[in-house]
């Protein structure tokens, strides 16, 4: 029988990363994200809305991606794999596990000075990644008379597009 594991989740940090070092030098951290649902009841024509918070732990360079560009507030987007951990409550004695997601790629959303929402984004920060810089954020489009211009882009001609 095939198996599949994937996680694909949106939304906001809910405090900031702290990144950290195993004894190999890897690095890891912990994020908290806060998934919102939005709904309309239907018996009472009432908008709702719910709120998940997921644990996702990241490792390596996607680690230390998040630990220098996020910030409580931060969203971004998330891929990866759910794990179950478990083990023994040393208190009590008794088994305990937790479901939680372990993230592979990264995506920054919104703006650097941006607390929440928005569009843009970076280029995914791969745990496999090789990259020695993370992406540098999307720039909003600004008007071509703007000095940030040396020319204004053009779009291509019917005989550039390719299809």
């Amino acid at each position: 029988m095939a198996s599949f594991n994937k996680v694909i989740l949106v939304g906001n940090l809910t405090r900031d990363p702290e990144v950290r070092y195993t004894t190999g030098g890897t690095a890891v951290t912990e994020v908290s994200l806060a998934v919102n649902r939005q709904w309309t009841d239907r018996s009472t024509n009432e908008r709702k809305e719910e709120t998940t918070f997921v644990e996702v732990t990241l490792w390596g360079r996607t680690a230390e991606i998040a630990g220098e560009y996020l910030s409580k507030g931060r969203p971004c987007l998330i891929e990866g794999r759910l794990q179950l951990d478990q083990w023994e409550d040393k208190e009590t004695g008794k088994k305990r596990s937790k479901l939680k997601v372990v993230g592979d790629t990264l995506q920054l959303l919104g703006s650097r000075g941006d607390g929440g929402g928005g569009g843009g984004g970076s280029r995914p920060a791969s745990r496999d990644s090789s990259q020695s810089e993370p992406a540098a954020e999307s720039v909003p489009s600004r008007a071509p008379d703007q000095a940030f211009y040396d020319d204004a882009p053009k779009a291509p001609s019917d005989d550039e597009v390719p299809f």
